[in-house]
């Protein structure tokens, strides 16, 4: 019970709580789109994902100067590949973050005279962009672990075990790639906060493509990604060790 109050007193804690309510209720909505029986709860569950998705707005107006300072921190890292792709992540962020504060202001009525779907356009364009960097941060780490994972010798070793108990794997897939695949797949498995934070950037990046209409899917597809990405936050949250670091 500590650790529940722990984390529902950190506005992180509530804003994923808020963010994994409100893709569940869009995810729900797709699903039950079709039950003619169901449009009384369809319309609670709208008006509960724009309740969410309102308080998210809120719990976010600090975090354009907290991406602001991660970026200050980020661009002292001694691994300069690491520190530029953290770097570009973090101020796409402050930027998306300052749109979404201005569309904040702009509901509750603030401000005046903006062009909303403008201001969306660009908040989206900057949090593409930060996933995407991101995941280019992601996709460095994992290549780093094969390469120190493939100059292990206990590695070699089970490698060389997994395909003399596999011979039949083999000869279906190509062996470079089933070598490739068991090297990836053990990397991962070694090093959990890199295969979570990778499969959460997957997840939230088909939010902005399909916002964007880059690769458009439909809102059942957003809403299971957004609340795989959002139970993923939540996880990593709580258990500090699965936060992939810096």
């Amino acid at each position: 019970m500590d650790a529940v109050v722990k984390f529902t007193n950190q506005s992180q804690g509530r804003d994923r709580i808020f963010r994994a309510t409100q893709y569940a209720c869009a995810l729900s909505i797709y699903l039950l789109r079709k039950n003619s029986e169901k449009k009384e709860l369809v319309a609670k569950l709208k008006s509960l994902e724009a309740a969410m998705s309102a308080g998210r707005k809120l719990f976010r107006l600090g975090n354009t100067v907290n991406s602001i300072e991660a970026a200050k921190r980020t661009v002292q890292l001694s691994d300069r590949v690491l520190g530029l792709c953290l770097t570009a992540a973090n101020i796409n962020r402050a930027f998306y973050f300052f749109c979404d504060n201005v569309l904040w202001a702009k509901s509750v009525g603030l401000i005046r005279g903006i062009d909303k779907e403008r201001w969306s356009l660009s908040a989206h364009r900057f949090y593409f962009f930060s996933l995407l960097m991101s995941l280019v941060r992601d996709v460095y780490v994992i290549l780093q672990l094969m390469a120190q994972r493939s100059r292990d010798k206990h590695f070699r070793q089970k490698m060389d075990q997994h395909v003399s108990e596999n011979p039949e794997v083999c000869d279906v897939v190509i062996p470079q790639l089933d070598a490739f695949l068991y090297l990836l797949l053990d990397s991962l498995k070694s090093q959990p906060d890199v295969a979570f934070d990778t499969l959460k950037n997957v997840c939230d990046l088909l939010i902005p493509l399909d916002r964007l209409g880059i690769y458009q899917t439909n809102a059942g597809v957003v809403g299971f990604c957004g609340l795989i990405s959002s139970l993923i936050g939540i996880v990593t949250l709580a258990q500090p060790k699965l936060k992939i670091k810096p």
